[in-house]
């Protein structure tokens, strides 16, 4: 093996594939992925799912190849860890390391391997990887990594190489943001079909950026469930007991027409902007509510998911039917009609969601509800979408936005290179 080389400042310096996992994974986690009660809703994920999806926890997603990203295109799997970093090193060589060396764990993590020695040949040595996926396999791991709008500044001279839509949020009419869970300069978003190959990963990862002293943890949350459904997988359900997703993006030309990035840079190409919301659900009050008035909120029957004067779920629903009483069957305020395409000039987005629980708030409540990703070409399209629903949606008496970030995620590295290569260069 040759020699590993540390990059310097200067921007034409590349990393050899060889290199990226160069250097010691210190340091600890810390509290950020300490015990959660969000880990003992994680059921077995060897036997086929309630929803009628099947498990192959020997699927291996590859790291390096594709265009874009996994994770974002892949089926949803059962469980997320999704994490957010601060930079901590104001030095463009500490980040391009991470980037580099995020990679090269990324493509073991996802073959089901470790990062490096469990157990070092010194007694006293401390290990590269913890070691708690050990025999468990891959589980379709796909970790997927965002660049939030401060690594495009000039204190890494990155500032000419901003994706030209990155930018922090609008205000929305459901902000009701808690700083503890919002912001964020990097975003790790690991996703498995067991839940200790994800927390895995994202412990080795951010065991990795600590060692480095690149970046520290900000915010997480442990999603399982998954409350958003994919090409070819049946539509889950959210904790308010709603299918969720059922008008989710799902086509190659869905795809290519609202998530990914077609202009600019070629680096940028097939890169995406990725939106997350921390939505917290009132599911005592809802819970208390008749049946009747929990179709009207979402603007679909509960038990089959049609949409209201509809019979079938996927059936396409129709906004203008009235009842004998004269009024909208699908009301002014439900969820569907203010989500729907045909009433905001044709945008979607992808919802790739999971739902999430903290335990007991401090009124003795459940403290639950979703870990809303999203994916598009403009964030514009999630500000326009959020924008009529904060401010109309009936849902809103049963949800507070309390947390929110953006990150550009580029696309995939290939063999030999590394996230975000091309910026250095």
């Amino acid at each position: 093996m040759s020699k590993a080389k540390i990059p310097g400042d200067d921007p034409g310096f590349r990393l050899t594939r060889r290199s990226l996992l160069f250097g010691t994974a210190a340091g600890t986690l810390g509290s950020a992925l300490a015990s959660n009660p969000a880990m003992a809703a994680a059921l077995s994920a060897n036997a086929a799912s309630s929803n009628g999806d099947t498990v192959d926890l020997s699927k291996e997603l590859p790291f390096y190849g594709s265009a874009e990203q996994t994770g974002i295109m892949t089926p949803p799997q059962r469980y997320a860890i999704y994490m957010t970093f601060d930079l901590t090193s104001a030095k463009r060589a500490d980040l391009q390391v991470l980037l580099a060396r995020w990679s090269g764990a990324i493509a073991q993590l996802v073959k089901g391997q470790t990062i490096g020695p469990v157990e070092p040949a010194r007694a006293n040595g401390i290990g590269l990887d913890t070691g708690e996926a050990l025999g468990l396999g891959p589980a379709s791991l796909t970790v997927t990594v965002g660049l939030g709008p401060n690594v495009f500044t000039d204190t890494y001279g990155l500032a000419g190489k901003k994706p030209p839509l990155l930018r922090n949020l609008k205000q929305l009419p459901s902000d009701a943001l808690q700083p503890e869970f919002t912001g964020g300069d990097l975003s790790l978003q690991a996703c498995a079909d067991d839940p200790q190959v994800a927390y895995h990963a994202i412990r080795d990862l951010a065991r990795i950026a600590k060692g480095i002293g690149a970046a520290s943890t900000r915010w997480t949350v442990l999603g399982f469930g998954r409350a958003s459904a994919g090409k070819g997988q049946s539509t889950p359900r959210n904790l308010l007991g709603f299918r969720d997703g059922t008008r989710n993006v799902r086509s190659a030309d869905e795809f290519e027409n609202f998530v990914w990035i077609k202009d600019g840079p070629a680096w940028q190409r097939h890169g995406s902007y990725q939106v997350v919301r921390k939505v917290q659900m009132h599911i005592e009050n809802w819970d208390t509510d008749r049946v009747s008035d929990q179709n009207n909120v979402f603007g679909r029957q509960k038990l089959s998911g049609a949409p209201l004067g509809g019979d079938k779920e996927f059936d396409t629903p129709d906004f203008h039917k009235k009842g004998s009483d004269g009024q909208l069957v699908i009301p002014a305020t439900a969820h569907i009609r203010l989500a729907a395409h045909e009433n905001n000039g044709g945008v979607k987005i992808l919802r790739r969601s999971f739902n999430y629980t903290d335990g007991i708030n401090r009124y003795g409540q459940l403290d639950a509800g979703l870990l809303f990703i999203c994916y598009q070409n403009d964030p514009a399209h999630f500000e326009l979408l959020q924008a009529k629903l904060g401010a109309s949606d009936a849902l809103n008496e049963y949800t507070s936005h309390i947390g929110s970030a953006i990150f550009f995620v580029p696309p995939a590295p290939q063999p030999g290179h590394y996230i975000g290569e091309q910026l250095f260069t």
